[in-house]
């Protein structure tokens, strides 16, 4: 069994001296964001493809009977991998500021953020590779799918979810827990982005520190202030439809950007597990 402070240690490395992690004078917005960094050091989870938690996932009231399987993604497969890139302070403190509109910093690092993401994907890709493991990356793979119903799919609320959740699978491999706003707070906040990769490799298992689907949310209503279009209630959480409408606009006045970020943002577990 492999550990995964030697994978941690070299993602660390390679998100802190890539180039793709800060912007440059051709991908700024204004020159005075040139040199920002996107990401800080990455967090990483794993879990064997049998952990019953996969299982769960299928369950209705979880994503529902289309998620696939780790198996199912590759039957050789032993490990589930799960990386959480958390935002720098800088494009979380742009984001906080007072106001409806997403910051510039915040659209680079939803755009370019996500780039670099797939670079980030890929660099763990060939790490584990040169170990002699093999890997797939489902959201890479021709059977990925999301906010559309592929044929012979038939289940209700089909625009708004996929068979395979980075945020999901994060859970299960020990990196957090869900809050009200339905991200996922880790070790290093709510505030950044997932990728997960499976392998033949058996890694060890990172313990979950958590129960329930919401421990680390204290249901404190900070997001819900914070939603421009009022999509988050203690009731229901999230609804899917007006944020979805809000970062329809977001596209149209960012061009080729967009994004929104509030509920991330300027909230007791931007950057960390908030304390009860």
């Amino acid at each position: 069994m492999k550990h995964l402070n030697v994978l941690e240690a070299k993602l660390t490395d390679f998100v802190c001296q890539a180039s793709g992690n800060y912007l440059n004078e051709e991908n700024a917005i204004t020159k005075d964001l040139i040199g920002l960094r996107i990401y800080d050091a990455p967090l990483i989870g794993a879990a064997p493809v049998s952990d019953v938690l996969f299982e769960a996932l299928k369950k209705p009231e979880a994503i529902g009977e289309h998620f696939m399987l780790p198996k199912d993604w590759m039957p050789e497969g032993r490990t589930v991998l799960s990386f959480f890139l958390p935002y720098t302070e800088a494009v979380k403190l742009a984001n906080a500021r007072d106001g409806r509109e997403p910051a510039p910093e915040w659209l680079h690092g939803r755009i370019e953020g996500q780039s670099f993401l797939t670079e980030a994907c890929a660099y763990l890709k060939d790490t584990i590779e040169h170990m002699s493991g093999t890997v797939i990356v489902p959201t890479w793979d021709p059977r990925f799918w999301k906010s559309e119903t592929p044929k012979g799919v038939e289940f209700p609320d089909y625009e708004f979810t996929s068979n395979w959740s980075e945020r999901h699978i994060a859970f299960v491999c020990g990196l957090g827990t869900f809050g009200l706003s339905r991200g996922l707070i880790t070790k290093a906040g709510i505030a950044g982005r997932f990728a997960s990769l499976i392998t033949d490799l058996e890694f060890e298992p990172v313990p979950r520190e958590y129960d329930g689907l919401y421990d680390y949310c204290t249901n404190c209503g900070a997001c819900i202030r914070r939603c421009p279009v009022n999509a988050i209630s203690f009731e229901t959480g999230k609804a899917h439809e007006p944020c979805a409408s809000f970062l329809d606009y977001t596209e149209e006045a960012y061009a080729p950007r967009y994004g929104c970020g509030k509920c991330q943002t300027g909230v007791p577990c931007e950057s960390g597990i908030p304390g009860k």
